[in-house]
């Protein structure tokens, strides 16, 4: 013997009707903290995030990334108070 039963509901209705939860606003909670943390994680990966991470000691500011230049390019010139400061040594 065969019996075939065929059921039209929604799954709101079947899980209602089995007594199951209602698990939505929980769903809901999951997601929204999740989409957060994401956002949150695009705004770090940005490329000034990622950079200050990886090199945190470069000068932040115009005018310290000018003095930083200026400092670099003094050690490699003449009398630039670089090394020997442009002297000839002993020879």
């Amino acid at each position: 013997m065969k019996i075939n039963v065929e059921i039209d509901c929604t799954p709101e209705e079947a899980r209602h009707f089995l007594g199951l939860p209602d698990l939505r606003p929980m769903q809901e909670a999951v997601m929204a903290r999740l989409q957060q943390q994401m956002l949150n994680a695009v705004s770090a990966a940005s490329p000034e995030a990622l950079l200050k991470g990886w090199m945190p000691l470069l000068p932040q500011t115009p005018e310290q990334m000018q003095q930083a230049m200026t400092n670099l390019f003094r050690m490699f010139t003449p009398g630039g108070g670089g090394g020997s400061g442009g002297k000839p040594g002993p020879g």
